[in-house]
């Protein structure tokens, strides 16, 4: 079955979603002016109520969660210095090393379970000031974790890296393509999540359901250079409101919905966790994303992707024979159920040898 399939339940990513019909209707009619000369109402209502949601001055609309990473880069670096963060982030392994090609920064990674490293990981991850050494200089975590299974940072660990890093002069930015399903998960608010954090962003084409667009925010310093740099990186924009008007919608319609992708999550790990050949990592998912892998004697991640897709559900293989699994609001309740029976199913054949 092709992906792009209208009967294919689509688990690979939420950024699978496509903007409902309301949500159309209010790109259609959104009010516009020109983005680059501040003209344009309904960016600017949209990233005043993001740096509002995440208790910061001022916020910058963004074609994509990886361009707020690389400014985030840019932003807070120069060439040669170091940039620490999680050895499965996506600003490490999934950004096209913009870091080191645009940016010229270095990444030191910390290996930790679920993505989620503590303090002392920090502290030696910090290099000691020296003329032959990078500088240590920007420290990034993920709220939700992506590639490491969903995982919501708890808000004192969160803030106790932060701390460390801050304590040895480094910045701090907040990859927050999905913070605001850590908040749904959790019940902390965004602003929590984000406080005393000098850059933090939210994706709005994941949980959100838009068809494009990111907001990234800290001070209105920050900010002012930030926009520098989405000038130079071609990522200006015009009559930019009618991509706009789909995020504030979005915040408006579709935060509800993140709690519903978690318990279709929990739907899918309470059918499958039941049988043997499937291994969590993490044990259980705590937001919209599932990983599990299996002993690679028996079934083969890739094997079993291919098994799903014919059988009308996608999933996505994501190295290691681990395959990771994500709910979101084109997917219902229903559909989640049929879709574990599938997964179910195709790796009872493949263990089968079928």
């Amino acid at each position: 079955m092709s992906a792009a399939s209208p009967d294919l339940i689509d688990l690979y990513s939420d950024t699978q979603t496509r903007p409902t019909p309301g949500m159309r209707a209010a790109m259609a009619q959104a009010v516009v002016g020109d983005e680059q000369s501040g003209d344009d109402p309904t960016t600017l209502e949209l990233c005043g109520r993001v740096a509002g949601l995440l208790g910061m001055e001022a916020g910058v609309f963004l074609p994509s969660g990886t361009m707020c990473n690389l400014i985030g880069i840019l932003t807070h670096t120069r060439p040669g210095d170091e940039l620490i963060c999680d050895h499965q982030s996506h600003i490490y392994g999934t950004e096209a090393a913009g870091a080191a090609a645009i940016a010229g920064v270095s990444i030191r990674a910390i290996i930790s379970p679920h993505g989620i490293f503590g303090v002392q990981q920090v502290e030696e991850a910090v290099r000691p000031v020296s003329r032959t050494a990078p500088r240590s200089r920007l420290l990034s975590a993920e709220q939700t974790t992506n590639f490491s299974g969903g995982a919501v940072w708890p808000l004192a660990e969160l803030q106790a890296v932060r701390d460390v890093a801050q304590q040895h002069g480094l910045k701090c930015h907040l990859d927050g393509a999905r913070l605001l399903n850590a908040s749904a998960a959790s019940g902390v608010s965004p602003a929590d999540y984000a406080a005393g954090w000098d850059s933090a962003w939210i994706d709005l084409s994941k949980g959100l359901g838009c068809p494009v667009g990111a907001v990234l925010c800290g001070s209105a310093a920050f900010v002012e250079d930030a926009w520098q740099w989405k000038y130079r990186l071609g990522g200006a924009m015009r009559q930019s409101g009618v991509l706009a008007a789909a995020g504030v919608y979005a915040l408006d319609h579709h935060l509800e919905g993140l709690r519903a992708d978690h318990e279709n999550a929990q739907a899918i790990w309470g059918v499958l966790s039941g049988c043997e050949l499937f291994q969590f990592d993490p044990p259980q998912p705590a937001s919209n994303i599932l990983r599990f892998t299996f002993d690679p004697s028996t079934i083969g991640a890739e094997a079993f992707a291919a098994g799903c897709l014919t059988q009308g559900v996608r999933v996505r293989s994501i190295g290691g024979n681990f395959i990771r699994v994500t709910t979101h609001l084109d997917v219902s309740a229903s559909e989640t159920e049929s879709a574990a029976q599938t997964m179910l199913s195709v790796a009872l054949a493949l263990a089968e040898g079928v």
